[in-house]
């Protein structure tokens, strides 16, 4: 089995790692992660299915799901300062979309919400086990936080 791809936008926040984290407590809380939905569809939306937690705690869950990890925001946990460059190690950590990176992929450092959905060539470097987020702007303003991980497995 390969690695399962999964995506949220959320309103945004200067703090990155706020946002991050809000994200990952209200997926736990929704109870949208494997084990308990082993393979979520997304986007996440009102309609989305919300079994509530299963689990004590999301270190619970992670013991829990082990190699397969949760397939959820839940698998990532920080916040890299800087681009995924090779020299850090990418688990568990979601990074910043570098600026020529942005450029290349959407043709603009500030994208749209649009621009990024429609972006199929986002998923070809991200690392398993790892995530990017990029902050998404709305009339020359930032707007929202796309976050987009890998599952180990």
């Amino acid at each position: 089995m390969g690695g399962e791809p999964y995506w949220y936008v959320v309103p945004y926040e200067a703090d990155i790692n706020v946002a991050l984290q809000k994200l990952r407590q209200r997926e736990f809380q929704a109870g949208r992660y494997n084990p308990v939905i082993s393979f979520l569809d997304f986007p996440i939306d009102a309609n989305s299915p919300s079994p509530g937690p299963q689990h004590a705690s999301i270190d619970e869950v992670l013991d829990t799901a082990n190699e397969d990890g949760t397939r959820s925001i839940l698998d990532l946990a920080q916040v890299s300062p800087v681009p995924f460059d090779g020299s850090q190690m990418p688990f568990l950590t979601v990074f910043p979309l570098a600026e020529p990176a942005r450029l290349n992929l959407f043709g603009d450092v500030n994208p749209t919400r649009k621009m990024v959905e429609n972006c199929q060539d986002l998923w070809e470097d991200l690392q398993r086990g790892s995530g990017v987020y990029v902050v998404l702007y709305s009339d020359g303003k930032p707007h929202e936080i796309f976050f987009a991980g890998y599952s180990y497995d």
